[in-house]
């Protein structure tokens, strides 16, 4: 579908979703810096570091001088963490969700799809990779041209037909055309370090407790300040995180409609997908996925980390004049008659 090649809607939107993307991933370094200083007044509200003695904005400008030299170290720590997930990622993400490396000859026709695709647009072929587990998912993963690769699940192999499968492999090859992945990738080295520090720090809060000083007379607002602002930097780094793929799957779906030149297929996919798509992963991995159906609650609005598959499906109909027949294995009495298409691509 030509519609999605012009600047008006899909290029205009990868721009934005880029721009959108530095400027949260900008944000994680103030948001460490943040639950350092919620670290450094729990300690100091339970003992663990000494206090000014005085009032308690005293106390709280110690913990704030303190990061003077936390900061560094903290920094230091951080950096080393980065350089080994940005060169053992791949590795990593294996691991969390059980996914291997195959070559052509073991899956010759998914293979020659993606290869297909890749030539279509002048690149080097990701690596495949396969996930031995029912659910019906995918995703991309790789920081840098050479260390690419797409990952599918056997049961979206055996549910999918031809057209669905080299939509969905499509979907995942535009992630890595737009850079969507290698942002995500970064997302989640970073969202990791952040995970690390509040289980250390809740962790810890059992050994803390024994440690209080009971002479402080603001041990106990220092306490529930530091809990209160650790818990909205890791609030904050949860919404930093999930916002990050929201839109982008709007944007895939449409690249996947330009590379294959099919939204229905695109749409028969996504439903099979819907509700068949749990696969056990870390939460930092879940908003690289086709779909993700742990964020189905009440709050999806402000945490879920992709759109509802009804709304892509709709955006589908709209800007790519696709049709929908309704719910997998539902037949539809009604059949669907798509809108003119149009050129630009939705927005949350």
């Amino acid at each position: 579908m030509a519609v999605f090649g012009q600047a008006v809607g899909l290029q205009t939107h990868i721009w934005q979703n880029n721009t959108r993307s530095v400027i949260l991933l900008a944000g994680f370094p103030v948001l460490l810096v943040g639950i350092l200083f919620a670290v450094q007044v729990l300690m100091m509200g339970f003992g663990i570091l000494p206090n000014s003695g005085g009032s308690l904005g005293q106390d709280l400008a110690l913990a704030a001088s303190m990061l003077g030299w936390t900061v560094p170290f903290a920094a230091i720590a951080a950096a080393i963490w980065f350089v080994i997930a940005y060169f053992g990622n791949q590795m990593m993400i294996d691991a969390m969700t059980g996914a291997r490396a195959v070559e052509r000859r073991v899956e010759p026709e998914l293979y020659n799809l993606l290869e297909n695709l890749a030539i279509s647009r002048g690149m080097k072929t990701p690596t495949l990779r396969i996930i031995e587990s029912p659910a019906l998912n995918a995703y991309a993963s790789g920081l840098h041209e050479g260390n690419y690769s797409v990952t599918v699940t056997r049961g979206l192999m055996q549910t999918l037909n031809r057209d669905e499968l080299e939509c969905v492999l499509a979907h995942e090859l535009t992630h890595v055309i737009n850079k969507d992945v290698r942002t995500m990738v970064i997302a989640s080295i970073f969202a990791g370090i952040i995970s690390v520090i509040a289980e250390l720090i809740f962790r810890g809060l059992f050994y803390m407790r024994s440690g209080r000083d009971r002479d402080n007379k603001n041990a106990m607002p220092l306490i529930l300040i530091g809990l209160a602002v650790g818990a909205i930097g890791f609030g904050l780094a949860a919404v930093i995180r999930m916002t990050l793929s929201r839109t982008r799957e709007y944007v895939a779906d449409a690249g996947a409609v330009e590379l294959t030149k099919n939204p229905d297929a695109m749409i028969s996919a996504l439903r099979k997908v819907s509700g068949q798509s749990k696969l056990e992963a870390p939460d930092e991995l879940r908003g690289m996925f086709l779909d993700n159906t742990a964020n189905k609650s009440e709050f999806s609005g402000l945490f879920a980390t992709h759109p509802p598959i009804e709304k892509r499906i709709e955006a589908l109909i709209k800007f790519a004049g696709g049709r929908d027949e309704g719910p997998w294995g539902a037949v539809s009495s009604v059949p669907v008659t798509p809108p003119r298409a149009s050129t630009s691509v939705p927005t949350t």
